[in-house]
């Protein structure tokens, strides 16, 4: 991290968590002192990563295996990460994808994609963020402090017309939801922002999306920008959509 932040004695949920950004945020977490549930689908790999972050022995981390489709799981990790933390301050929905890269539909026109694919995906990446932020709500307002990190994507702000579900999901995800969490939390100190990452470096195709500064994201950058909006010095922001992309909204596309 580029700034210095002490999370000591707060606790994360973060999905999506055996790789890339959630187990980057939980990473960073940790080793800013904090405690971190990490909830994904892959068992042995999140054990592995659980084990990584207590071996540097900063903040905890505990594994729950969860598939953020189903609600009864969500509610089994907030309650694991009460039982262990007694709180939870952040929630950070990175669990995603695009559904006809995942599940790797062979069809490259909408029309013929199988609607089951594009139902995955919608679950994954509109549903959870919105059953994450359900679940976590009464316990935050008990609280009277938390905050909500939704993910968005800059696909949610251009479209993709294969991808259809993915960036429906995103701009759901990037508005609504997110102003809407907000208001419900707010008399009660609990904030929701969205961050919609550009290209990101967390596969290697995603260093041919063009940018105004010519690159993709370091992963970094983007867990850099998530641990300031929800630390002190981001307590300001609310229910709002941070573009991080590189200046890709804003680039001139045609002529």
């Amino acid at each position: 991290m580029v700034f210095n932040i002490d999370f000591t004695g707060k606790a994360a949920i973060s999905t999506g968590a055996a790789s890339g950004m959630g187990l980057l945020f939980a990473q960073c977490f940790a080793e800013s002192g904090g405690n971190v549930l990490m909830c994904d689908v892959n068992e042995e790999v999140l054990q592995e990563k659980v084990n990584e972050i207590n071996q540097k022995g900063n903040g905890r981390a505990v594994g729950i295996v969860c598939d953020v489709r189903d609600y009864a799981q969500v509610c089994a990790a907030r309650d694991r990460a009460v039982a262990e933390f007694g709180r939870i301050d952040v929630v950070c929905n990175f669990a995603g994808g695009t559904a006809v890269r995942v599940c790797k539909a062979k069809a490259t026109y909408f029309p013929d994609v199988p609607i089951e694919i594009y139902d995955w995906g919608l679950d994954v990446n509109m549903r959870a963020q919105l059953y994450f932020g359900h679940a976590v709500m009464k316990q935050m307002c008990a609280q009277e402090s938390g905050i909500i990190v939704n993910i968005g994507s800059i696909t949610g702000a251009e479209a993709d017309g294969l991808g259809v579900e993915y960036a429906t999901a995103k701009s759901g995800v990037m508005h609504g939801l997110t102003k809407a969490l907000a208001q419900c939390g707010a008399p009660h100190n609990v904030r929701c922002v969205c961050v919609s990452p550009g290209p990101v470096l967390t596969r290697p195709q995603m260093a041919n999306m063009k940018t105004m500064l010519g690159r993709a994201a370091d992963p970094q950058e983007i867990i850099d920008l998530v641990m300031y909006v929800i630390s002190d010095y981001g307590a300001f922001i609310n229910a709002t959509n941070i573009m991080i992309d590189g200046g890709r909204e804003g680039m001139q596309r045609i002529g």
